[in-house]
């Protein structure tokens, strides 16, 4: 005899229904959080405006189309995320050194602090002193070069010196070479030739 098909088709279910409920307890066991696993008091905390990435003698090349443009360096780098990007801000000695297609400086920055944005905008904070290759020499307490259009401005004080020329003055705005640079309320002594 045996047992009905209609029994059999049931008590099947029956054993799948059992495995199934068996299976999904097994594995979901394992999904909770293990218990004891607390952060220790003593283990470091990144916070919000804490840096991602920190380096120590840093140095950074940036080329275009495998010409070397620019060098960065500092003694110390520290990244942060910001919305939809980083910034590497960075100090100890900032340089930061422009190239002709040669490979010959052009142009050489250097700040106590500077943040280098991912559009490569580059601020200058503290002791900025910008310095081409003709000798002209900027000094001031904040610069930003742009990225976009390579011109160096700043609206705080400044001083623009050039072999016989010296202006002094509120905000300038210059291109990278500092060959075209305009100072927007400025004095200054120069001597003139007769």
């Amino acid at each position: 005899m045996g047992i009905p098909r209609q029994h059999t088709a049931t008590a099947q279910r029956g054993a799948h229904t059992i495995l199934i409920t068996a299976f999904i307890l097994f594995f979901s066991a394992g999904c909770t959080a293990p218990k004891g696993n607390e952060p220790r008091p003593d283990a470091p905390v990144v916070k919000n405006n804490s840096p991602v990435q920190e380096s120590w003698s840093f140095r950074f090349t940036v080329t275009e189309e495998g010409i070397r443009k620019s060098l960065i360096t500092a003694g110390h780098a520290a990244e942060y995320r910001i919305e939809g990007g980083s910034e590497q801000h960075l100090d100890e000695g900032v340089a930061v050194n422009f190239f002709d297609a040669d490979g010959n400086t052009t142009t050489h920055i250097s700040a106590d602090r500077a943040i280098v944005y991912e559009n490569q905008d580059i601020e200058g904070m503290g002791n900025v002193v910008i310095s081409s290759k003709d000798s002209t020499v900027i000094r001031t307490e904040y610069a930003r070069r742009s990225g976009s259009d390579r011109m160096i401005r700043s609206e705080r004080f400044v001083t623009i010196k050039r072999p016989g020329q010296s202006i002094n003055g509120y905000g300038f705005e210059s291109d990278q070479e500092l060959k075209h640079y305009r100072i927007f309320r400025g004095s200054g002594e120069g001597l003139i030739n007769k």
